[in-house]
């Protein structure tokens, strides 16, 4: 297994030969596991949780009318640090379209491009833009799920458990779709269930049990209904957790397997219950987690 992505640089050397810079900056950026690289994270991990502490603080009017100007230059600074971060990293990646075109990569982009757009969107015609714009920079804190180190598993096991949940979801909207026709018909027009929609509405509401009672059944056969409908929603909630629990525990057996190493030519991948290396026949110990 390679350590990085093929699009990342590997043992300091690129396409154009790898300068030592290059060789530096990638492993301060993207090597995780040495001091530099740990400190740069977690410096990147305060300026995320900073930016988007600044940018929820800005919409509360009491803050946004007293420290408006705090906040224009904190935004603006954490605005270059990002920019800055980017460009780093494009620097020392072997593929720049693939980095750029990559989850993080977009993700880093969304991390400062707002920013700039609301430079352009700013007549008055253009209010909701902007303030779209403003929400977009949320996403900052998408780039914190690479620094979770067990983040690769719970995606493994949501990957795992994709066409189960798919199927899932595909027969609790057949049932909405089913129960909110079914109430249309019952109830109707009179009692709220104006359209199938505002019905299936009504479904979904009392299938996952939120219930806020906007629309609610008055007749006895459309209240054993609902009856239905709320005890089947229990046991519906529980499905998904436990097809990802399941496949999340595969994935976490698998990982220990895999754990086991050969202390003399580093060789992964053996057996959980095995004592000796299956390639050169030294005994075995069990990766350290990082």
């Amino acid at each position: 297994m390679k350590p990085y992505p093929d699009h990342l640089l590997t043992d300091g050397q690129n396409e154009a030969g790898g300068a030592a810079w290059q060789q530096w900056l990638f492993v301060l950026i993207f090597k995780h596991d040495t001091p530099t690289g740990k400190l740069f994270d977690l410096l990147l991990i305060v300026a995320i949780l900073a930016s988007v502490l600044v940018l929820a603080l800005s919409t509360v009017s009491k803050f946004h009318f007293q420290y408006s100007t705090w906040f224009y230059y904190l935004e603006w600074i954490f605005t270059v640090c990002f920019t800055l971060e980017y460009l780093l990293r494009l620097a020392c990646v072997k593929s720049k379209r693939t980095y750029s075109r990559s989850f993080y990569g977009i993700v880093d982009l969304l991390a400062f491009l707002p920013s700039y757009l609301q430079l352009i969107f700013q007549g008055a015609s253009y209010l909701l833009i902007v303030r779209i714009i403003r929400v977009l920079r949320i996403f900052r804190i998408l780039k914190l799920t690479r620094y979770v180190g067990e983040a690769d598993a719970l995606m493994e096991a949501v990957h795992a458990s994709r066409r189960k949940i798919l199927v899932f979801i595909y027969v609790v909207f057949t049932l909405v779709v089913v129960c909110g026709s079914i109430m249309y018909l019952i109830e109707g027009e009179e009692h709220g269930f104006t359209s199938i929609p505002a019905s299936i509405y009504w479904a979904v509401v009392t299938l996952t049990t939120v219930g806020y009672g906007d629309i609610s059944p008055q007749t006895p056969m459309g209240q054993f209904i609902a009856s239905l409908v709320m005890v089947m929603g229990y046991g519906i909630i529980a499905v998904p957790t436990g097809i990802f629990a399941a496949e999340l525990g595969q994935v976490m057996v698998r990982r220990r397997h895999n754990d086991k190493r050969c202390r003399a030519c580093g060789l992964t991948g053996h057996d959980n219950d095995a004592a000796y290396c299956r390639g050169c026949g030294s005994s075995l110990e069990v990766m350290e987690e990082q």
